[in-house]
């Protein structure tokens, strides 16, 4: 073989590996998108849902996270920047404050939500069976619960005369009309306070204890999930009987909790955007509901170290006790 021939045969043998990954289609980028900060156990639970269908972040998908830090007014350029990216699909957690951002910066990019409240209501979606647009996800309806913890903790805490709706201003949709005639057919003084940064909840606090406030209904908000543990400390030591949103503020010494179970959204989630990298339209895909699967925690040390007995009624409808 001539010597030119051979140089030109070995050029083409080494051009067909490039050629090969050239052909190889990109790797699918998710944008992940949540209103708080990262909470490597619920991330873990999502990566768990997109692997057990077979997606493993680096290896075959991408995903590219932002995250709000609780500046609820950062969504929307945060999800602007998702959609200049151009992702294959938007996944939002940390409330349906995120889901709404995402919605507002596209109205054709898939996107998978998991949502605190009615998606309907929200505009989100036509409906939870057929949701219509580009949103889908789970809908874990943890506003629509909040009357059911009131009534709760009016009967851990029978002779409170008041007692306190703690909400995120910058937060819509608290339902404080439907709380405040909750209140008063329970035959309780009603009060709203207001907080959306450390220093607002700690003074939010200092004035219920001058109030004599009974008990607090911790209103579902995602920036007060990122501050659990720093609200479960305010409560004990205001000793202020505390309902939350969601079971992980008793798992860390909050007295009572009823909600649905977080990382089981989440983990729902990651399958969903599994489904819809796979060929799945939004359009068409059911949002779960997880309603039926609300559970009523009670850490039993707190009701004690705030000198409270908690009624065997309570006891009885109790998913988890903590002794």
């Amino acid at each position: 073989m001539r010597r030119r021939e051979f140089i030109t045969v070995l050029g083409a043998a080494a051009a067909w590996p490039l050629a090969a990954r050239a052909q190889q289609p990109a790797m699918p980028v998710i944008g992940f998108l949540n209103s708080t900060a990262a909470d490597p156990p619920y991330t873990n639970e999502f990566l768990n849902g997109l692997g057990e269908n077979g997606y493993y972040e680096g290896r075959n998908v991408v995903i590219e996270y932002r995250y709000a830090q609780g500046q609820y007014d950062r969504l929307p350029g945060l999800a602007a920047e998702l959609v200049q990216r151009g992702v294959d699909v938007i996944v939002t957690s940390g409330g349906s404050i995120s889901a709404r951002a995402a919605k507002g910066a596209t109205n054709t990019i898939p996107t998978v939500a998991l949502i605190g409240a009615d998606p309907v209501r929200l505009g989100l979606a036509s409906s939870l069976s057929h949701p219509g647009g580009n949103v889908t996800g789970v809908a874990q309806l943890v506003v629509e619960a909040e009357q059911k913890r009131l009534e709760l903790l009016r009967e851990l805490v029978p002779a409170a005369t008041a007692i306190a709706y703690l909400v995120n201003p910058t937060m819509s949709g608290s339902p404080i009309q439907d709380m405040e005639a909750q209140a008063r057919r329970l035959g309780a003084k009603f009060v709203v306070r207001s907080a959306s940064s450390d220093d607002d909840l700690a003074a939010a606090f200092a004035t219920m204890t001058g109030e004599r406030v009974g008990g607090l209904v911790l209103g579902a908000d995602p920036f007060f999930f990122m501050r659990r543990t720093q609200l479960v400390a305010l409560s004990a030591r205001h000793a202020v009987p505390t309902m939350y949103f969601f079971r992980e503020f008793a798992t860390v010494g909050g007295l009572i909790s009823y909600g649905s179970r977080l990382a089981d959204g989440v983990h729902q989630i990651g399958v969903y955007t599994a489904r819809i990298l796979k060929g799945a339209k939004p359009a068409d895909l059911p949002i779960a509901q997880q309603s039926e699967k609300i559970e009523l925690v009670i850490n039993i040390r707190t009701a004690k170290s705030l000198g409270l007995a908690v009624p065997q009624s309570i006891l009885a409808r109790a998913d988890e006790v903590i002794e």
